[in-house]
């Protein structure tokens, strides 16, 4: 494929009001040369989405020109209309556009981009690379080769931690990696152990093993989602701590032989490996286990004469505080803004001046850490079904505003999609406090503004997690979120009767609107748009039935007066639950996010019994739905279809089972005509970089496998049928 160039930037674009600190005199002095060397003209960022803006906000405050690569999926993306010049490189997937170095590299010879920034993912570690550009004579924004080397293998890096004094967790690092071998290892190493690929990270090809009967099918998972990820399937198994908590430090190196730690971040809360929250700095650690954790940061760094912005990755037993040495992360990681948040500093700014060949501006003695700071990871995923990763178009997005103690990391705006060829993160939430509680406060506020419809996402989740009081204790640790699932995972979620009444009425005026615009009028000026006492041959009542999980329930509302209205609430058995008198609703519809959107999406404004309801609500026309976002409080509600008008009720897949999102077939385990065991697995799925295994949810017999290995299946779709007779 040819490359495809493109200019222009996003105007009016939110900047951050976070500010950086510069150059001190005895930073500069430090230099063999004390006169600073000049800044690039031109940077080519090799990555996409939120990093890929993070980068360029910091280099258009420093006068930088950017450069964009996207591939055919991001073509409308908010990188690419930040950037002075974007060129395409491209089709969706990974491996045919942000991976091709050789395309990349062309790139920069043709806009003339001096240096190469590379985020994190993609290439950002990829040694080879760098070399290459070093051939170019383009500059690579990151540590060397031989850095990224060391500490890209998890075996080697462990043993040049032991030579510089660091502890590391025991276990089996080295390059043996038979199935028996390794399965003799976690025997000595003793139950339950962690399997981990000996290149990358993010969660990608690690499983714990609590049995040694798992051992296989877990190593086998492990290979081969390595394999995917890091083109390398070598694994090393470690002891794994049953209370452990994640502490990593933020470290920064010169090519004038300084090495700084900015201080640690907590990032136990975790979902399937991944950070979900993290914070800086870190609760609750003794004063000398906050020193030594700096001090062995930097002994890491200075082993492998580490240049620029890296994390050194520690796990602490919760209990001793004893940390051991887990990986070195050679880039910047996506948690960065929360060490910026305390210490005042522009890390990406600190990367542009290192790789100019600039001292670092401040010196161990000139960095503070003040306040305390939250990173919050919204991801379009799903809390309710294990965390699964979500796909779609975000119909509706509103954020809280920024402002020097909120920051909002984002590479989407409304009526972009998440696609299931990248992560599913849709922002960062970054927030700063005097202290953690008030941290937390600023947190939870922030949280309760922010407004997603058209995918699921875990803000819900992180707003129960925020208020946990564990959490807001400091108790945090790895198995958190399995340790406080009824607390985070509550059974009953009713919908407040304000939040019922608010859905139903907005209903009306959405049907009533659409009826208006059928016969070609404009709502306001259409009678039959009204919600009011003018009626021909019928009565002035509207019925509406609204589903909320399986709690089903009959709104009334009936005309009282002109523009005044009872809303009556009903349950299953016909029961009034609710009733509210004299309401009187004021709808102001919210400009249209997407062009050609044909969802609708309001503000409405209704006395409810002696509250005042100003809420947010919007309809998503794919699945029937209507979301309230009620001061903190978000319901959403169903309107039930037809089953003539249901695709799968129609084509009778009650009895089977169905992609939960959209997804690759890796593997399939079953064929036609097999009995199953409840609990079987029957087909591996990947999406958005990550494999899930569906299992059968009841006993019976495949009656019929729809798709094969490779295919790709959009959500919803059946994947395997069971035989409705047995």
């Amino acid at each position: 494929m040819s490359i495809q160039r493109v200019c222009g930037r996003l105007t009016n674009y939110q900047r951050p009001l976070w500010t950086s600190r510069y150059y001190t005199a005895s930073a500069v002095a430090t230099s063999l040369n004390a006169k600073r060397k000049p800044l690039f003209d031109k940077i080519l960022i090799a990555n996409r989405g939120e990093i890929a803006c993070r980068v360029m906000r910091t280099a258009n405050k420093l006068g930088i020109k950017t450069v964009a690569v996207y591939s055919e999926a991001d073509a409308d993306s908010m990188h690419v209309k930040l950037a002075d010049e974007a060129y395409l490189i491209g089709t969706a997937p990974a491996s045919e556009s942000y991976l091709r170095s050789p395309t990349i590299i062309e790139v920069a010879r043709q806009s003339g981009a001096q240096a190469i920034h590379p985020g994190y993912g993609f290439l950002s570690e990829n040694a080879e690379f760098a070399e290459k550009l070093a051939q170019e004579d383009v500059r690579f924004i990151g540590p060397p080769a031989a850095a990224m080397r060391a500490m890209g293998s998890k075996s080697e890096s462990k043993r040049i931690m032991q030579e510089a004094g660091v502890p590391v967790v025991p276990g089996y690092h080295g390059e043996q990696q038979d199935v028996e071998f390794l399965r003799e290892q976690a025997d000595k190493i003793g139950y339950p152990v962690l399997i981990k690929a000996v290149l990358g990270g993010g969660g990608k090809g690690m499983r714990i093993v609590e049995r040694p009967e798992d051992f296989a099918i877990m190593l086998e998972s492990s290979r081969r989602e390595a394999l995917k990820s890091f083109g390398d399937d070598k694994v090393l198994v470690e002891k794994y701590l049953t209370k452990p908590r994640h502490v990593e430090v933020q470290v920064f190196a010169d090519t004038h032989g300084n090495a700084v730690h900015l201080y640690e971040r907590d990032c136990s809360v975790q979902r399937r490996h991944q950070k979900i929250i993290e914070e800086a700095p870190a609760p609750d650690l003794l004063p000398e286990i906050r020193q030594q954790l700096g001090e062995k940061a930097v002994a890491a760094a200075k082993a492998v004469n580490y240049v620029g912005a890296g994390t050194v990755e520690f796990i602490m037993d919760e209990s001793s505080q004893q940390f051991y040495f887990m990986e070195m992360n050679t880039r910047l990681q996506v948690e960065h803004p929360v060490t910026e948040m305390v210490t005042g500093t522009d890390l990406v700014q600190w990367q542009l001046e290192v790789a100019a060949g600039n001292p670092l501006p401040m010196l161990q003695h000139e960095i503070t850490c003040t306040g305390h700071a939250f990173e919050a990871r919204i991801y379009a995923e799903n809390p309710d079904t294990g965390f699964l990763p979500d796909t779609g178009r975000l119909i509706h997005l509103a954020t809280p505003q920024p402002s020097s103690d909120v920051r909002v990391e984002t590479g989407v705006m409304p009526g972009d999609a998440i696609s299931v060829h990248y992560d599913p993160m849709i922002a960062k939430l970054v927030v700063r406090g005097e202290d953690r509680q008030a941290a937390l406060r600023v947190l939870r506020k922030a949280l309760s503004e922010y407004e997603v419809v058209g995918l699921h996402t875990n803000i819900s989740f992180l707003s129960r997690l925020a208020e946990s009081p564990d959490f807001v204790a400091g108790k945090v640790e790895t198995g958190f979120i399995d340790k406080h699932l009824d607390e985070l995972f509550p059974r009953t979620r009713n919908p407040s009767a304000q939040a019922i009444a608010q859905a139903a009425v907005a209903y009306i005026i959405d049907s009533n609107a659409k009826a208006a615009r059928a016969i070609g009028e404009e709502p306001q000026w259409s009678p039959w748009a009204a919600i009011d006492s003018f009626r021909l041959n019928a009565l002035g009542m509207q019925t509406v039935e609204l589903l909320f999980d399986d709690q089903r329930y009959i709104v009334e509302v009936s005309v009282a007066d002109r523009l005044v209205y009872t809303v009556r609430i009903k349950n299953d058995a016909q029961e009034t639950v609710a009733e509210f008198g004299n309401v009187r609703p004021l709808w102001t519809p919210l400009p249209s996010e997407h062009k050609g959107d044909s969802n609708m999406a309001g503000q409405l404004r209704v006395l409810l019994d002696t509250r005042l309801c100003s809420s947010n609500v919007v309809f998503n026309n794919k699945d029937s739905s209507i979301t309230v976002f009620d001061q903190g409080q978000v319901a959403v509600f169903k309107v039930p279809v037809p089953k003539f008008l249901d695709e799968d009720a129609a084509a009778g897949t009650l009895a089977s089972v169905k992609a939960p999102m959209s997804c690759r077939i890796v593997q399939v385990l079953i064929e036609s005509g097999a009995d199953v065991e409840e609990g079987t697995p029957l087909v591996v799925l990947e999406a958005m970089k990550m494999e899930h295994v569906i299992k059968a949810p009841m006993s019976g017999k495949i009656a019929d496998v729809y798709y094969k290995v490779g295919d790709f299946v959009e959500e919803g779709k059946a994947l395997v049928k069971f035989d409705e007779k047995e």
